[in-house]
């Protein structure tokens, strides 16, 4: 729905395409969908490719997708539309897509509903309020003022006094219609942790940490995530950052936040894997910050490096993916019956 957005796909696109190329496993069929609604299918995701290709209106784009006979769809759409509207429409088409449906990546994308949800679950969350321009926060600093469905950190400020709220709020709106306001969580570890579906059972990658400072860089900025590339793409920061580093599975902290991953998996309705950040406080206790239920299946894909870490390699976390992907289709529609 937007340049950067478009952008931000194609670089994972791309760097997923590259690596999973298996043509005694799979046939690939590119798609890209434009800011301005029409589809191409060009024979790779380069620039000058999808340029040259036929553009489609979308009802002929659906016609040419039967032609294709997919079986299987991987999502790499990061906008909301994307990661919510086109994978409720393949499923509508009966086609079997890699990931959580197009109802749960709208869950977790609305972080207020997403925390209530886990919240409920029993996990910690911070205490915080929705607001929509003309509100006023109750939430008293030190706060964390951040857009209620925005990603990679767009719109979020540490408020450490009220006099920061103003332009805080600003930043924020200018990025979504609401706005969620949360007490800052002291800062003892931040992790991320990924789940991951394995003949039947949730299992837990190894955690990926942010080195982070409560004087000089206390919560993560855009700036710590995506930059401009030499040609004119984005850069993923976090990969080449010696700041971020993989968890000793031995860590005390690595099972603690398993547990209340796996309760945030189930509470949201996840399905083959699911990507949530934590806070944990200086007590060592997880606080839920947000979902981020998708993966690229790039080898930069936070995901896919956890799962490395771990010992289960690209080619094996998408085929394990994809299976479930295509059991699905396999079993018959809950509407049917």
């Amino acid at each position: 729905m937007s340049d950067f957005h478009a952008d931000l796909s194609l670089t994972y696109a791309r760097g997923c395409l590259a690596a999973t190329a298996d043509p005694e496993r799979y046939e690939a069929h590119p798609a890209v969908v434009s800011p301005d609604g029409r589809w191409r299918f060009p024979a790779s995701f380069d620039a000058d490719v999808i340029a040259a290709a036929t553009p489609f209106d979308p009802a002929d784009a659906l016609a040419h997708l039967g032609v294709l006979g997919i079986d299987v769809v991987l999502p790499q759409m990061f906008c909301l539309p994307g990661m919510t509207s086109y994978r409720s429409l393949f499923e509508v088409l009966g086609v079997p897509v890699v990931g959580n449906t197009g109802e749960v990546m709208a869950i977790g994308a609305r972080k207020a509903a997403a925390k209530a949800m886990v919240a409920a679950a029993g996990v910690d969350v911070p205490d915080g309020e929705v607001l929509r321009r003309g509100d006023r926060p109750t939430v008293a600093p030190p706060a964390v003022v951040k857009p209620a469905d925005a990603d990679n950190s767009l719109g979020v400020t540490l408020v450490r006094s009220a006099d920061g709220f103003p332009e805080a709020l600003d930043d924020a709106f200018a990025h979504s219609a609401e706005v969620l306001v949360e007490e800052f969580v002291p800062l003892g570890r931040e992790v991320r942790c990924g789940l991951v579906e394995r003949d039947g059972e949730l299992v837990g990658l190894p955690l990926e940490e942010y080195l982070l400072d409560e004087a000089t860089r206390p919560v993560r900025s855009y700036d710590d995530k995506l930059a401009p590339d030499d040609a004119g793409g984005l850069r993923l920061v976090a990969k080449d950052n010696p700041e971020v580093l993989i968890v000793d599975p031995g860590d005390p902290v690595t099972a603690r936040v398993w547990e209340a991953a796996r309760r945030c998996h189930v509470a949201l309705g996840c399905r083959d894997y699911s990507l949530f950040d934590f806070r944990v406080d200086p007590t060592g206790r997880p606080v839920f910050l947000e979902a981020s239920l998708y993966c690229s299946f790039a080898p930069s894909s936070v995901l896919a490096v956890m799962a490395a870490a771990g010992g289960n390699p690209l080619d094996e976390l998408l085929a394990t993916a994809v299976e479930s992907a295509m059991r699905r289709r396999a079993m018959p529609s809950a509407a049917s019956g």
